[in-house]
């Protein structure tokens, strides 16, 4: 091979080589800080863009997407002197390329060192039963605390997420055994509640039917009662008015001979019964005078009559 061919074998690499530094493609979002002659000179956000070549360099690649960092487990201590191991992930994007490489040397390590600070510092200001119902106060306080120190940096904190809070097992087996007696506590306090609630509605119902019992032989009573008075009233009102009837007919002729021969009927009748009825037979002085019996009846029918006739 000649030396002509040689050199421009040389210069067609060295060609190669100068497009290659000086023509970039920056990827979607994704940002690439170029330096010039070792000094801070531009930015470059996605799409082509040409260099100097041997004088500006790319010294930095960031990434513009949201980005997921894991945080290590970590022992802290809680107000009322307990263990726990916390770990964690956090969220973050860069809005600044300049000061994301040039406000801190690796702010990846930085946020990771400054998250695991200021949980240790959250976890300490609460005790033990309530750091499982406050875990998302502490995860915006660690967000704010980590967000007020990245700002410098060009880097947002978007979130702060515990992923796990894990007590020694001591603990754990305390913390189960005060479970299951609260929810045996519970358990007794509602079958109580539910034996008392039964007895109220068994007494409730008794004295119901104690009141609907004593109202029923109320309203049977009264009932009875009316009932009574009606049939007196109505006997009363029937005899009145057979007597006002039998007044009436002893006006009519021959109501006189009627009622004679009516009294005879009955006082022969009755007698008869009580002779029938008795062993010992008491006989009046004057028995065989029926006659005048039946006159002394009259007489008083007699002497009855004009009073009834005047109330009817």
């Amino acid at each position: 091979m000649s030396a002509g061919t040689l050199v421009v074998l040389f210069l067609a690499l060295l060609v190669l080589y100068i497009i290659a530094k000086t023509a970039v493609v920056v990827p979607q979002q994704s940002a690439y800080v170029v330096e010039r002659l070792g000094k801070y000179s531009d930015t470059l956000n996605a799409g082509f863009h040409i260099l100097l070549p041997f004088v500006d360099t790319i010294r930095y690649r960031h990434s513009l997407k949201e980005t997921a960092i894991d945080i290590p487990e970590q022992v802290c201590i809680t107000r009322d002197n307990v263990q726990v191991a916390v770990d964690g992930i956090l969220y973050l994007k860069v809005l600044n390329p300049e000061r994301a490489s040039y406000g801190i040397s690796d702010f990846h390590f930085a946020l990771s060192q400054l998250a695991q600070t200021t949980l240790r510092s959250e976890i300490g200001k609460i005790e033990l039963d309530r750091t499982f119902e406050e875990r998302t106060n502490i995860n915006i306080q660690v967000v704010n605390e980590l967000d007020k120190a990245s700002e410098s940096w060009g880097v947002k904190v978007l979130r702060y997420e515990i992923k796990n809070i894990t007590p020694p097992k001591g603990v754990l087996d305390a913390m189960e055994k005060q479970m299951r007696a609260e929810r045996e506590k519970r358990a007794l306090i509602l079958t109580s509640e539910g034996e008392r609630d039964a007895a109220i509605n068994q007494a409730e119902g008794e004295k119901q039917q104690v009141i609907k019992a004593s109202e029923a032989k109320k309203q049977q009573q009264i009932n009875e009662a009316d009932g009574a008075a009606a049939a007196i009233l109505a006997i009363a009102q029937a005899t009145a008015e057979g007597l006002r009837k039998v007044a009436e007919t002893i006006q009519v002729p021959g109501g006189q001979e009627a009622v004679q021969l009516r009294v005879a009927e009955q006082y022969i009748t009755k007698f008869g019964e009580l002779a029938k009825t008795n062993n010992t037979l008491i006989l009046p002085a004057s028995v065989s005078d029926v006659g005048s019996m039946i006159a002394v009846a009259m007489n008083a029918i007699r002497q009855t009559t004009p009073s009834a006739q005047g109330k009817s």
